[in-house]
């Protein structure tokens, strides 16, 4: 995910912005997300205006240090609209900590214990991850980005859950098949 374009996607409804104020608008709208490291957002905001996609509008210290206001230039919005519009293309490899412990799980023992037994403590942690996302998302004053991202992260725990599901009940053929390949 690219944090510039988050800062683009905030500050594109015109309204000048400084640094404290677009972290803080950028944790808000990525709830679920990793936090915007202050010094990773004023780091942004540099090269973004190194780029030309934002400028300053203004200096204020309203009982405080001084903060520069930023907006989006032409660039910032141009730069934002080919981003939305380019469909990202699906991971082509499997990155998941979840499959390479199954995979490795797999390998060890020989009678498919090990993998059994972590398969078994995952499905109840995603679980319980599932339960936690489905009450943030349906506490008085849950805002749009709490349901949206709760219910991004409800999908891919339910797809981890179905794939957790058929690998458990494919654990004797696939230690089979395993064990058969290293025999080759």
């Amino acid at each position: 995910m690219s944090a510039v374009h988050v800062l683009l996607g905030i500050l594109a409804d015109g309204t000048p912005r400084h640094g404290y104020d677009l972290k803080q608008a950028y944790d808000a709208l990525l709830p679920r997300a990793r936090p915007l490291a202050f010094g990773q957002a004023y780091a942004t905001l540099g090269r973004m205006v190194r780029d030309e996609l934002v400028e300053e509008a203004g200096h204020d210290s309203a009982g405080g240090p001084e903060r520069t206001s930023y907006t989006i230039t032409d660039t910032g919005h141009v730069t934002l609209r080919t981003w939305l519009g380019t469909v990202e293309r699906p991971a082509p490899f499997v990155t998941d900590a979840l499959f390479t412990k199954v995979v490795v799980a797999l390998r060890t023992g020989s009678d498919g214990a090990t993998a059994r037994a972590y398969l078994t403590a995952q499905r109840a942690a995603h679980a319980e991850r599932m339960r936690e996302l489905t009450r943030a998302k349906t506490e008085p004053g849950a805002n749009m980005s709490d349901v949206v991202s709760a219910d991004y992260l409800l999908g891919h725990l339910d797809a981890d859950l179905a794939w957790m599901q058929t690998t458990l009940t494919r654990l004797g053929a696939l230690r089979a098949e395993l064990h058969e390949g290293d025999h080759r």
